[in-house]
């Protein structure tokens, strides 16, 4: 069936105006004024956006899709996330990453997941690793993974600066860089690298060094939960000024915020007082990952779990609170992310892109519908596609 969106004010992410969208299939086929489709020529689906905001569908692109955890033992390793959990957060694209656990989590497992998800109807690929290094890949190579495997697009979650991680080498990481940088070449893929980034004292000197004594573009990293703690913040705005990516988690609790984690909708703020360049900025959930707490030695005290409803929420409250214009502030959850991976026909309302949308209410800049390849997953608030095992 034919869709038609009217009456909605577009944001493209770029403000587009008050315009009408029809969308073909799983495409976005025409964008343009007034559009008039006979329902007796054709069988079209109205969708009234009066009243609505329309924006591209979110993606998160740092989602422990199989589950995370398990820093307090087994009974602490996280569930799989459900297909509901994704989509009323208005994110219609998700990256599923392994973390700490690469043994009883596994790179099969995670692909499997993601076909699942794109069955139950929105978009899914995958890093290939987790913390470890070496990286337990499938083929046996980072590059082969990356070339030879549609899901795979990149690697990671790599840990530094972390009493978890493996405490790779900087020539460990570099070449870790490397492979991923030709495998994307060779695949037209992102082959980002995306690091997790502790509480550590090194911060990101590793690949701030690699940089500078190799000939790996510092756009091959995506350094994520960069808010952490203040002194990591501190160093990230010179490294983004330099033309580094730098991502920031949604998930939180009061203890991390109370100890020093920068809130995402104001280190926002600060970026842009700082001239950092919006495109350099994204935000990703950590989603069903674990939210650990440790004390000063080490031993772990507590856990809460990620949401990916978390991504959104920041977006609206850096709108709202900190007054940052909606198509900046929606930029870090859509054109940045798909620019970022290269994932080229996300992030963006356009003609012959994905037709992944959401409408917010204007009022209050709350999710109303979300849109996922064309199919309508949440309307006017109702949850209509839920998962194959979801009530």
């Amino acid at each position: 069936m034919i869709k038609l969106i009217k009456n909605g004010e577009v944001y493209s992410p770029q403000y587009l105006g008050k315009k009408d969208i029809l969308i073909t299939g799983d495409k976005i086929g025409y964008i343009g004024d007034n559009f008039n489709i006979p329902s007796d020529f054709v069988d079209v689906e109205i969708i009234d956006a009066s009243d609505k905001v329309v924006v591209p569908g979110f993606i998160d692109s740092h989602v422990h899709i199989v589950g995370g955890g398990g820093e307090g033992g087994y009974r602490t390793r996280t569930p799989e996330i459900q297909l509901s959990d994704i989509i009323k957060g208005g994110v219609t694209t998700v990256i599923g990453v392994l973390g700490t656990d690469g043994t009883t989590r596994t790179m099969s497992n995670l692909i499997a997941k993601a076909r699942a998800l794109e069955e139950e109807g929105i978009s899914c690929w995958v890093h290939t690793g987790s913390y470890q290094v070496p990286v337990r890949t499938v083929t046996g190579s980072i590059q082969d993974d990356i070339i030879l495997i549609d899901k795979i697009i990149g690697v990671g979650e790599i840990s530094l600066s972390d009493h978890r991680s493996s405490q790779p080498t900087i020539e460990d990481i570099a070449k870790i860089a490397a492979e991923a940088r030709v495998g994307g070449i060779l695949s037209g893929k992102g082959g980002v690298v995306n690091i997790h980034m502790g509480d550590g004292k090194r911060q990101l000197s590793f690949l701030e060094k690699i940089v500078e004594e190799t000939e790996i573009p510092i756009s091959q990293f995506l350094p994520t939960h960069i808010g952490r703690n203040k002194d990591l913040f501190k160093s990230a705005i010179s490294y983004a000024q330099k033309g580094g990516f730098l991502d920031f988690t949604t998930s939180t609790t009061k203890e991390f915020l109370k100890d020093g984690e920068t809130k995402c909708s104001k280190a926002l703020k600060i970026l842009l007082d700082e001239n950092v360049p919006i495109t350099n900025i994204t935000f990703t959930s950590d989603g069903q990952g674990s939210l650990p707490k440790f004390d000063d030695k080490g031993k772990f005290i507590g856990l809460e779990l990620g949401k990916v409803t978390s991504l959104y929420k920041e977006v609206r409250d850096a709108i709202i609170d900190e007054h940052i214009n909606i198509q900046d502030a929606i930029k870090v959850i859509t054109s940045n992310s798909a620019d970022v991976l290269k994932l080229n026909n996300k992030g963006y309302i356009k003609e012959g892109k994905d037709a992944d949308i959401v409408l917010l209410n204007k009022n209050n800049l709350h999710i109303s519908s979300v849109i996922a390849m064309g199919k309508v997953m949440i309307k006017e608030g109702q949850i209509i596609v839920k998962g194959t095992f979801e009530d």
